[in-house]
């Protein structure tokens, strides 16, 4: 069965999003037709696309506070309010903290959770 879970480990950003393009531009065209098979493909793709972009899109937030960028310019370039952008990252933080706490290998460590949190601070700084 095609789930995320086993399409995340095998694609990077870039495949996903090439395979996934072939797929939406045949099930755009009809030609060929998409069996079963493919339209799972690429709804589990999707999530894939979604789930990394997330992922990216954290990363690039931790990166934007490293540099200075208050929350007021983050959730501006994102196209959101501070708060909503502080919040977004926080649960990604909580996550990331949870994902390594249950698996001991995904997601991040204590110290580097709380460097986060300590980088992250509120959504006034």
């Amino acid at each position: 069965m095609t789930t995320p879970e086993a399409l995340e480990r095998e694609h990077t950003l870039a495949t996903a999003t090439a395979r996934f393009d072939q797929l939406r531009t045949w099930e755009a065209l009809g030609e060929p037709a998409l069996g079963q098979a493919e339209v799972l493909e690429l709804l589990a793709l999707s999530e894939v696309l979604s789930r990394k972009a997330a992922y990216g899109r954290q990363l690039s937030v931790r990166t934007a506070r490293a540099s200075g960028a208050s929350w007021s310019q983050i959730g501006a370039a994102l196209g959101t309010s501070k708060q909503a952008a502080w919040e977004a990252h926080a649960r990604w933080i909580d996550d990331q903290a949870a994902q390594h706490g249950t698996t001991g290998i995904a997601g991040l460590p204590g110290a580097e959770i709380t460097d986060l949190r300590n980088l992250a601070g509120d959504a006034d700084s």
